[in-house]
């Protein structure tokens, strides 16, 4: 134990060596400005917890230490009167009324917060909590490449340490995976990597029903980014697919047609069926809206897109729908793997094809 403590200091030494004071007003954050625009109250919890993610990772904190930090400084700002901060009204028109919506100083707020951060950095120093270790270890390899686009708009997250990162102390193991496959733009796959899984894990039934948190944050996460896309005029969209093990059970949610497949003994299992245009319920839901489905090159949506459920696209709303769905199963110890990807990937590698040796491969060495 005194090891491990040894351990945890060390990068939180270099921390507060590296930011021996707060930062006043004016100075510079030690991230980015980009991002650092206006918030809504949604957007503060993610945005602080990916900022100092960021700045942590980049300083070798491990990252159980880091979920822990981060949690306690978000919920120190969570707790503060945010009313200093805020900056303008918005007007966005709403159906049939005009709402107004309260935004944040981000670059403001983030500085509070990191002073927040530096604070708990400080405190632990002296007397590092007891951490909460994940009880259940899982290998989990990432790959990803840009292929023939332009710039890479896809993006994925890995929370082992879920239950650290919201403060969540019952003794289930939780553990959350998300590939977003962004259309269009970045902003939508960088927002919905940045703000669902807060979603979830903020969420009032996390604990009770959590197969309904993560289908409902999906539907949340759409709302925020629709917000945002309108003040900003952002026109991007995103794919995603989640997985959130909760102990024994494997909860599943998605939008569009990014997948997820379990291997269990040797044998791909398909868990879900993708989103798309072509599909009987989807187009009829489409026509009902008064939007059509056409094929040009592939099926798309009023000619345009060849998903028929995805996070943003706001000049497609509602025939591209943000409702996602979900699924759950009994995990039983006899899974081999389970395999997130985009339709770049299943494109190629069909489900029934996804025991080859190049699907091997990733899964047990190629990956980092």
């Amino acid at each position: 134990m005194a090891l491990e403590v040894e351990a945890s200091a060390t990068p939180l030494n270099s921390f507060l060596k590296d930011f021996p004071s707060p930062l006043g007003p004016g100075e510079p954050l030690p991230w980015s400005s980009a991002g650092s625009g206006a918030l809504s109250k949604a957007e503060v919890p993610g945005a602080l917890a990916e900022r100092a993610r960021s700045l942590l990772d980049g300083r070798g904190v491990s990252p159980l230490l880091a979920a822990s930090l981060i949690h306690a400084a978000v919920d120190e700002v969570l707790q503060t009167d945010l009313t200093e901060f805020e900056q303008q009204n918005v007007e966005t028109e709403g159906e049939g009324d005009e709402e107004r919506f309260t935004l944040l100083d981000g670059e403001s707020l983030q500085r509070c917060f990191f002073n927040k951060l530096r604070d708990v950095c400080f405190e632990w120093q002296k007397q590092l909590p007891p951490l909460r270790p994940v009880k259940r270890f899982l290998l989990v390899s990432i790959h990803a490449i840009r292929n023939t686009r332009r710039k890479m708009e896809d993006r994925h997250v890995l929370l082992p340490e879920f239950n650290q990162l919201f403060g969540l102390s019952d003794d289930v193991d939780r553990a959350y995976f998300a590939v977003f496959d962004g259309h269009g733009g970045v902003d939508a796959a960088n927002y919905s990597a940045t703000h669902l899984h807060v979603n979830v894990g903020l969420h009032e039934d996390i604990v009770k029903n959590p197969a309904e948190a993560l289908k409902c944050s999906f539907q949340k996460t759409d709302e925020m980014f629709l917000f945002k896309a309108k003040r900003e005029k952002l026109r991007s969209g995103t794919t995603g697919v989640t997985a959130l093990i909760v102990g024994n059970k494997l909860h599943i949610a998605w939008l569009g047609d990014s997948q997820i497949m379990l291997v269990q003994q040797g044998k791909a299992v398909t868990l879900m069926e993708p989103h798309k245009p072509e599909r009987e319920d989807e187009r009829a839901r489409i026509e009902t809206l008064g939007g059509c489905v056409t094929y040009m090159d592939c099926w798309r949506v009023n000619g345009t897109l060849g998903v028929s459920r995805a996070i943003g696209d706001i000049c497609q709303k509602p025939y591209i729908s943000g409702d996602a769905d979900g699924e759950s199963f009994e995990l039983t110890g006899s899974e081999d793997y389970l395999l997130l990807a985009c339709d770049g990937f299943f494109d190629v590698i069909k489900p029934y094809e996804g025991l080859s040796g190049k699907v091997q491969y990733l899964a047990h060495q190629g990956a980092q």
